[in-house]
C-alpha cells in the first residue's frame, strides 16, 4: 500500500515524505471515512498532533452518489473523501496514511506526545495509558488516545447477479435512493421478517411494491404485518428467489429486469431492495477489551454521548458505534469525540501540572 492519498492539487497539502511514524502521536484515528475525517479535521483545528489510517474500502464505495447530505447532496462518495483529505491535508500536525490497523495494544505508564506549532515546541505528558498501533505494512506508530471509526461492511445476500448490481439499482436505503428511483417498479427481497419494515417504507417512493419473501415463511409474518402490507398495496410473493436478471441496453448500460424464482416465475422489476447483513468492524476493539452491545444489526461498541468506549482513552464514531450512523451522523459523531478527546487531554495535561 503507498503512503498518501490522491487529493486536488493544492500547494498547502505538500508534504515533504512520509509520515515520521517514530516520533509518537497524540491521536491516531483509525479509518479515514466521513467519521475519521471530521474527527481529524477537528483535531488538526485544536493543534493535536494526529494521525490517521485508513485503508481506502469506505462502506458507501458501490454507490455512485450520496444523497440528503446538506450542500453535498448528490456528491459521489470518492469525491467527498477526495476533498474531506483536502481539507485535513491543510493542517499541519495531521498526518494521513493509506494503511490498515490490524493490532491495537494498550501501553501501560505515560505517554508523551510532541506538540510542534510554528516556532514553539513543547511537550505533554500524561499518566493514561497509550497505545502501539501495528500496521498492515509492519509498521507501528503510537499514541495517548485513539478514535475508532472503522465503520462496518454489508454482506449481502448469496443471489447470482444481485453483488453486481448493489448501489445501482439493488439497494438498501430507500432515504439514501429512493427519491432517485421514485415511481418505478420495486420488489423488496426479504432476509428475514423484519424485511417487513424495508417492504412498507419504501411505499414513500413507489406505488408498486413487490415484497419476495425469498427464504422468509409467510408464518413468520404477523397478522399485523399482513395487514398493513395488504393497506399499503404491497403485493406478497412466497418462494425462494434464484436469480436476480439484468438486460444490457448498450448505450444506457446494465440495468435490473427482474426475479426469477425457483419454480421458473419471473417478475418484471426495475429496481430491487435487500437488506443486507451487516458486520461490524469492531475486531481492533474487542483487542482492546471494549464492551459491545447485542442488537439485531450487529454488536457495536458501547459508548457514552461523546463517543467514549469501555475503554479509557478509546472513542468510536460511524458505523463502529451503531448501524445507524449514515454519512451526516458519522461527520457529526467524528466531531464530537475530537472535541471531547481534545478537552479531557486539556484537562489532563493541566492537572499533571498541578500535581507536580
Amino acid at each position: 500500500m503507498t503512503d498518501t492519498f490522491e487529493t486536488p492539487a493544492d500547494p498547502r497539502t505538500d508534504r515533504p515524505g512520509p509520515p515520521d511514524l517514530a516520533r509518537p502521536y497524540e491521536v491516531i484515528v483509525v479509518g479515514g471515512g466521513a467519521a475519521g475525517l471530521s474527527a481529524a479535521l477537528v483535531l488538526g483545528r485544536a493543534r493535536r498532533r494526529t494521525l490517521v489510517v485508513d485503508a481506502g474500502e469506505p462502506r458507501n464505495a458501490p454507490s455512485p452518489h450520496m444523497q440528503g447530505y446538506l450542500t453535498r447532496d448528490g456528491m459521489p462518495p470518492a469525491e467527498f473523501l477526495a476533498l474531506g483529505r483536502a481539507e485535513v491535508a491543510h493542517y499541519d500536525d495531521v498526518d494521513q496514511l493509506k494503511d490498515r490497523a490490524v493490532d491495537i495494544t494498550r501501553n501501560d505508564g505515560p505517554t508523551t506526545g510532541t506538540r510542534n506549532h510554528g516556532a514553539t515546541t513543547g511537550t505533554a505528558t500524561a499518566t493514561a495509558t497509550g497505545f502501539t498501533v501495528t500496521l498492515e505494512s509492519g509498521r507501528t506508530a503510537s499514541a495517548r488516545r485513539l478514535i475508532i471509526t472503522t465503520g462496518l461492511k454489508d454482506q449481502l445476500p448469496p443471489l447470482p447477479g444481485l453483488a453486481a448490481r448493489f448501489g445501482k439499482d439493488v439497494l438498501h436505503c430507500p432515504y439514501c435512493h429512493g427519491w432517485e428511483v421514485r415511481d418505478r417498479a420495486f420488489g423488496v427481497l426479504a432476509t428475514s421478517a423484519l424485511s417487513v419494515h424495508q417492504a412498507l417504507m419504501v411505499t414513500q417512493w413507489s406505488p408498486d411494491v413487490t415484497f419476495f419473501l425469498h427464504t422468509v415463511d409467510e408464518t413468520e409474518l404477523s397478522d399485523q404485518d399482513l395487514r398493513r402490507l395488504a393497506a399499503a398495496g404491497v403485493k406478497v410473493v412466497p418462494g425462494e428467489v434464484a436469480e436476480v436478471l439484468t438486460a444490457d441496453d448498450g448505450p444506457t448500460g446494465v440495468r435490473l429486469t427482474g426475479v426469477r424464482l425457483a419454480d421458473g416465475t419471473v417478475h418484471d422489476r426495475e429496481v430491487l431492495f435487500t437488506a443486507p447483513r451487516p458486520v461490524p468492524r469492531t475486531g481492533l476493539l474487542e483487542r482492546l477489551g471494549a464492551r459491545l452491545t447485542e442488537t439485531p444489526f450487529g454488536a457495536y461498541a458501547e459508548v457514552d454521548p461523546t463517543g467514549l468506549t469501555s475503554v479509557p482513552g478509546v472513542y468510536a464514531a460511524g458505523n463502529a458505534m451503531g448501524f445507524g450512523e449514515q454519512v451526516p451522523h458519522a461527520v457529526s459523531g467524528g466531531y464530537r469525540a475530537a472535541a471531547a478527546l481534545n478537552g479531557e487531554l486539556l484537562m489532563t495535561d493541566l492537572d499533571t501540572k498541578i500535581t507536580t
